[in-house]
């Protein structure tokens, strides 16, 4: 249940679920009524969703945690813990989603925030973007999944010492290691997304959740077993809503409309 105060993080708008990760409350740091409410929506994922956009409002797409808060707390690792508990369930109902997952990375993304924009199926940055793991700066270990996701973008090696030197990618750095897809201006960056998030969410939804699903198994399968899904996949998709809608467009010489067909 998401409260009054959790509502305004996680509107869905053109399809687009809009999940507000910071604010520029408290240096836009990790804002958990945004993390709490977007949990709580992706739990319940409805059929008018087709794409989850990832934003921050402030400056920063997401400073990172709030360290006061960590230092004000009488307990800090009974606060931490509870902080990155909230913060692993949002990851976990973010990666089970079947829809894209497109981030709005403008200004910094540190610590947590970097961590979800690893997790993101495309990242949008501009050239004032820079990305920090922030762990080793104030003595922590990552959280948000980062350890798992980071060796999978940029390889184990690069990985290690990313994390282990506190690196600061800048924003074409981040692009060539595949971190972040691809950069526009920096003041476009808010807008190119929700425009890329609705083109997206206008699009064949059962072929993206077909592609997503193809992709998470390809980390453990062989290649023959990955020819058999993909075989079984397409034969399904041919006779399917989006799949019929799609050939009869192409051949009509017209624009496909997937509104309504799965």
């Amino acid at each position: 249940m998401i409260s009054s105060e959790q509502a305004g993080y996680a509107t869905t708008v053109d399809g687009v679920l809009q999940i507000t990760i910071a604010t520029s409350a408290n240096g836009t740091s990790m804002d958990f009524a945004g993390i709490n409410a977007g949990t709580a929506v992706l739990h319940s994922l409805g059929s008018e969703v087709g794409a989850v956009l990832l934003r921050g409002t402030g400056a920063n797409f997401c400073a990172g945690g709030d360290v006061r808060g960590f230092a004000a707390a009488p307990d800090r690792s009974a606060h931490i813990h509870g902080l990155a508990t909230d913060l692993h369930e949002f990851v976990r109902a973010l990666d089970a989603v079947t829809v894209p997952v497109v981030a709005a990375v403008q200004g910094w993304a540190a610590g947590a925030g970097m961590s979800l924009v690893c997790l993101a199926d495309i990242a949008l940055g501009g050239p004032g973007t820079k990305l920090r793991p922030a762990y080793p700066g104030i003595g922590l270990s990552p959280d948000g999944g980062m350890s798992w996701t980071l060796p999978r973008v940029v390889g184990r090696a690069r990985a290690r010492e990313i994390l282990l030197t506190d690196a600061v990618l800048d924003a074409e750095e981040a692009v060539r290691l595949g971190v972040l897809s691809r950069l526009v201006p920096d003041g476009e960056i808010a807008e190119e997304a929700q425009r890329l998030a609705r083109t997206i969410a206008a699009g064949p939804r059962s072929t993206h959740a077909s592609i997503k699903t193809l992709l998470r198994q390809s980390d453990t399968a062989t290649l023959s077993d990955q020819l058999d899904s993909e075989r079984d996949g397409i034969a399904a998709a041919a006779s399917s809503p989006a799949g019929r809608e799609g050939v009869d467009a192409f051949v009509a010489k017209r624009k496909p409309d997937y509104a309504g067909r799965a």
